[in-house]
């Protein structure tokens, strides 16, 4: 036989894509050559599957190969996980293997020197892009990707164990059934944070309702301390939840947790040296996903958030409101999950102090730093909250504070009262059902009304702080109206950033 055509799969942000390999033996001088917009990885597969043929001792044509890489799509193809299907078809035009008895099967995998199989970037999200076939995989990332899989999936070692099993001189490798593993996460606890009430209790909303949250402060005041532990008080993630977070971390190439599935909301906490192509994603043909893709269903902290570039920072806008990041380049555009919870710290200047009589920055160095935010940025945040350093006697007490598990309670009590009432957290309520779901007291509303004419509420701002209330009254288990009482708290909670200038007045 001197043509045959498998299937494989590539992999293209977090979506994989089919792709026939079509693999063709002709007379001439002996060449191989990749067509169909090979990427550079994808044509050096010819010295990986050579070696590995050879290594296993099954042959190499010396002849003129022709593959050629077809799904119809007019974009770049790439990634060492064409290497066996192309070493299998390759052993079906020389008669090694029957056509039959590899028509049932997608191949993915790499192939080492030595012919064994080894995992490639975003095996969960490949697998997943092939539905009529058994797919073939490395025994190695065959249990994460038999969790999103809904077809049979097969794991073997080596090239030569792949052979045995096709020509049915060797059972294919039965695998233990899937059962639910349960994962031990190390996890900062609540309790470790003494004082900050205010700071504790804006942690709280922002986890029971999604809120964005900015943490004001000096250093050492326990920003960072904070928002690490944030991640602890969050429930568990859905099934649906937890897959789509498995699929991102899968095309990215990280290690996933033992049970093959991230089962717990996922913690990112980016330098701020991060360039905009690393937070947002892209940069290479395959349009890796970036800091906020990873961090989906989970939390992204961002420390010191005035030193990261402005860039950087106003990317995450248009994120941070529709909850996808869309990544456009010449030849190819994806869509990239971007649903994150985001938890920023920054100092109120660049001395870190801004208290006046303690800061010793002149305006102008003030000015520079402000200019940092932009305020279509800090409109997104649900929460601002001043952080202070803790007084001497809550740093020194013996009482400890209370843990993350009884905070993850009464979050999880408040998710359950969004998720009955509005189908969604609370962060992610339409403005037109606002009134439907978060209906104001005559006094609330007044409260608000009086924000606004002042100018210190914009229309983003009054929808926010109305779902901020919304939060707070849910964890208090006030379900009937949103009161006077839940509002002001949350506009007590959204303070500016602003350092006091050497001209203002201080209040007495």
């Amino acid at each position: 036989m001197a043509f045959v055509s498998l299937r494989s799969a590539t992999l293209l942000g977090v979506q994989g894509a089919p792709v026939e390999i079509e693999i063709h033996l002709g007379m001439g001088l002996p060449g191989f050559t990749i067509v169909g917009q090979p990427d550079e990885s994808c044509r050096e597969s010819r010295d990986r599957v050579r070696a590995a043929l050879l290594s296993c001792d099954l042959p190499w044509p010396n002849r003129r190969i022709t593959v050629n890489l077809a799904n119809g799509a007019n974009e770049r193809k790439g990634g060492a996980g064409l290497d066996v299907a192309i070493a299998i078809g390759l052993l079906v035009v020389q008669e090694m293997l029957t056509a039959e008895s590899v028509a049932p099967y997608a191949f993915i995998g790499e192939l080492g020197l030595d012919g064994s199989l080894r995992g490639v970037a975003g095996v969960v999200p490949l697998v997943a892009a092939i539905d009529d076939r058994i797919v073939v995989v490395p025994k190695a990332v065959l249990r994460e990707a038999r969790v999103v899989s809904q077809h049979t999936v097969r794991g073997v070692a080596s090239l030569s164990e792949l052979v045995q099993c096709l020509r049915g001189e060797q059972q294919w490798y039965q695998p233990e059934p899937l059962t639910s593993i349960r994962e031990e996460y190390e996890q900062s606890d609540m309790a470790d944070v003494r004082g900050q009430s205010a700071a504790r209790h804006a942690c709280e909303i922002a986890a029971a309702g999604a809120h964005h949250l900015l943490l004001v402060g000096p250093p050492g005041a326990g920003k960072s301390m904070l928002a690490q532990r944030l991640a602890g008080i969050l429930p568990d993630l859905s099934d649906t939840d937890a897959v789509t977070s498995t699929i991102v971390h899968s095309a990215a190439h990280i290690a996933l947790p033992q049970s093959g599935l991230v089962s717990r909301p996922p913690f990112r906490a980016p330098h701020h040296s991060t360039s905009l192509v690393a937070m947002v994603g892209g940069g290479t043909s395959a349009l890796r996903p970036g800091e906020i893709s990873l961090a989906t269903n989970g939390v992204l902290f961002l420390d010191e958030l005035g030193e990261f570039a402005p860039s950087v920072l106003d990317a995450l806008r248009q994120p941070l409101e529709e909850g996808v990041v869309r990544i456009a380049r010449a030849r190819s555009s994806v869509s990239l999950p971007a649903k994150f919870l985001l938890i920023a710290a920054t100092n109120p200047c660049p001395c870190g102090e801004g208290a006046p009589g303690i800061c010793v920055c002149d305006d102008r160095a003030k000015q520079k730093y402000l200019r940092r935010f932009s305020g279509p940025l800090l409109d997104r945040f649900d929460l601002r909250v001043a952080v202070t350093r803790p007084h001497v006697d809550e740093l020194l007490a013996a009482q400890p504070s209370e843990s993350s598990q009884q905070i993850a309670a009464r979050v999880m009590r408040a998710r359950q009262y969004a998720l009955q009432r509005g189908g969604c957290l609370n962060s992610a309520l339409p403005a037109d059902m606002l009134d439907v779901h978060a209906p104001l007291t005559e006094g609330a509303a007044k409260l608000l009304r009086n924000h606004l004419e002042r100018g210190r509420l914009s229309g983003r701002g009054y929808h926010r702080v109305r779902r901020v209330a919304r939060t707070i009254a849910d964890l208090h288990s006030e379900q009937e109206h949103v009161e006077e009482k839940h509002v002001a708290v949350a506009l007590a909670l959204r303070v500016g950033v602003q350092p006091q200038f050497s001209g203002d007045r201080v209040a007495q």
